[in-house]
């Protein structure tokens, strides 16, 4: 498949590295992408991803529809019932991400606590909007990938998980007239060996990373406030 430069997302494209600290992954030996995904032969070694996906949130089992979009800076991912609270001396927020599963049309709720990593500030028409930011790790093709998700009602949008240029960079490029292009592939262990991490996490705030809370960070623009269906 021929892919022109005019239809990569000019921010995907201007990425250095497809591997770095987001993929979870043997540095010894890099994990090869599918065989059914499609790269681009301009920049070697870069997954070419539709502009929506599949993706796995781990440690949980829905499969997810994801929208690729270089509009936004920071990744998104739908939360509701979110509570704020301390766990020895650190900031944790715990949240529900009800969701379509993408494989069989029924509707799951997800439960998840997670360290805040940072404070977000969002500018909109509405003002600013001030936000958790949490690492979570998803599965894309057959990568996981650490990445920083902002928390935030997404109910008036049709993708649950909205993956900005921080992630994108970390993937590929984008393919902005297909979607659906990398099969998902998660390695089998990936669920247990995140579940066994937050375990670990809960139990040793010394393996928490909260570097960035306290640090203050420019306002971003609002993600997508008007999405197209798939």
């Amino acid at each position: 498949m021929q892919l022109s430069i005019k239809s990569l997302s000019l921010a995907a494209l201007l990425s250095t590295a497809v591997v770095s600290n987001g993929v979870i992954a043997d540095a010894k030996e890099a994990i090869d992408p599918p065989e059914e995904a499609v790269l681009t032969e301009d920049i070697a070694g870069k997954v070419v991803v539709g502009w929506v996906e599949k993706g796995l949130i781990l440690p949980e089992e829905a499969v997810v529809k994801v929208k690729v979009d270089s509009g936004a800076l920071t990744s998104s991912m739908h939360a509701v019932n979110m509570e704020r609270f301390t766990r020895k001396g650190k900031r944790w927020v715990r949240y529900d991400v009800p969701v379509v599963d993408a494989d069989t049309g029924n509707k799951v709720t997800l439960h998840f606590e997670r360290p805040v990593y940072r404070q977000m500030t969002v500018r909109g028409a509405g003002g600013e909007d001030y936000r958790p930011v949490v690492k979570m790790r998803m599965c894309i093709g057959n990568r996981v990938y650490e990445e920083q998700f902002s928390l935030r009602d997404r109910s008036d949008m049709t993708y649950p998980v909205l993956l900005g240029r921080r992630t994108i960079e970390h993937i590929g490029l984008i393919d902005v007239s297909d979607t659906f292009m990398l099969p998902l592939d998660c390695p089998d262990a990936a669920s247990e060996d995140e579940r066994d991490r937050q375990q670990q996490m809960k139990e040793d705030a010394n393996l928490v990373d909260d570097s960035q809370i306290d640090q203050p960070s420019e306002a971003e623009e609002e993600d997508d406030e008007q999405e197209g269906g798939e």
